[in-house]
């Protein structure tokens, strides 16, 4: 595995070789958002969380994702669904048509095969087809963008939402198309515009909020080298550049408990404002080349409970055995 891409040249173009960093480990967490969790209350759902996949078929990708769905469906205490955090396949970003869907194709085979569960997809940033500029695809093309993946998936929408018991999941789209980069990460005003709206009918429900990018991290400082002449530089790409707004908006609809993320292919827990913003870490690893720093390869468990409080494990898939 090549070492001298950065993740900022990997993240923000086109997928050419694999390096990374990463913080987190695994823990098992069940304190919420209204105090400790009550093991009395009655469970609305229970999803496996199993963002970056980043599946191809090279790097053993297809075996590793085979593992982990293997995995998650020998829990004792079964899921009711999978929600994937976006990444689902390597990269569409600077890649040709035929590329781009024999990598969807190949995600939707091993899913059939391999899964029993419904699935509910989540898009990032490497699900877009095109965005590089250096990819030579047409704007023009109907499918361009993230008009593949939506339609290939059989998806409703780039986002949605749906209830679960007494609780409302959201689904959204973190990425915006940007013209010196590939994309930054926020909700462009469609989606802000339709979220705010759908929070004020969804006051008798309690929210969590699933996206590609953090909405708001500290991991995201560990992420690379990002202290420049003594000062941290973050780029734009790797965090919600539109956190205060989305903080403030929180704020104002306390119904909202839980956002998940990915992206980092770090593990992170962050409370802020009775809020939880949890990062897990990723299928994937360090892009099929094995742990990303000291995070594994592995998928979040999440409950949630009628009474608002949840619970969260990131579990270790042991894909070093699987390899082996």
């Amino acid at each position: 595995m090549e070492k001298n891409i950065t993740r900022r040249q990997l993240l923000g173009g086109s997928l050419a070789a694999v390096a990374g960093l990463a913080a987190g480990s695994k823990f098992t967490t069940s304190q919420a958002h209204a105090g400790i969790l009550n093991k009395k209350a009655k469970r609305s759902i229970r999803f496996a969380h199993m963002t970056d996949i980043h599946l191809e078929p090279k790097r053993n990708a297809p075996q590793g994702l085979t593992a982990a769905l293997r995995h998650v469906h020998t829990q004792k205490d079964k899921p009711d669904m999978i929600i994937t955090g976006g990444d689902n396949v390597m990269d569409m970003l600077g890649c040709d048509a035929n590329w781009a869907d024999t990598q969807i194709n190949l995600l939707k085979e091993i899913f059939v095969k391999e899964c029993k569960l419904p699935v509910k997809y989540c898009i990032g940033n490497h699900d877009t087809w095109g965005w590089d500029k250096n990819s030579n695809t047409n704007r023009d093309d109907e499918l361009w963008g993230k008009e593949r993946f939506v339609k290939a998936m059989g998806l409703e929408n780039r986002y949605y939402s749906f209830d679960a018991g007494n609780w409302r999941i959201f689904i959204l789209d973190s990425t915006h198309i940007d013209e010196r980069d590939a994309y930054t990460a926020k909700f462009d005003d469609e989606q802000f515009n339709w979220l705010a709206d759908q929070l004020k009918k969804s006051q008798n429900k309690h929210v969590c909020l699933i996206n590609h990018i953090p909405i708001l991290s500290a991991a995201v400082i560990l992420d690379g080298d990002n202290v420049k002449q003594g000062r941290y530089t973050l780029p734009d790409e790797w965090m919600h550049l539109d956190s205060r707004k989305l903080v403030d908006l929180f704020w104002e609809n306390k119904q909202v408990k839980l956002c998940v993320s990915g992206h980092l292919h770090l593990q992170e827990r962050l409370d802020y404002n009775d809020v939880t913003y949890i990062c897990d870490g990723a299928v994937c690893g360090a892009w099929w080349g094995g742990a990303f720093q000291q995070c594994q390869e592995g998928y979040g468990l999440f409950d949630l409970y009628e009474d608002g409080s949840f619970g969260y494990q990131y579990i270790d898939y042991n894909w070093e055995v699987e390899k082996a």
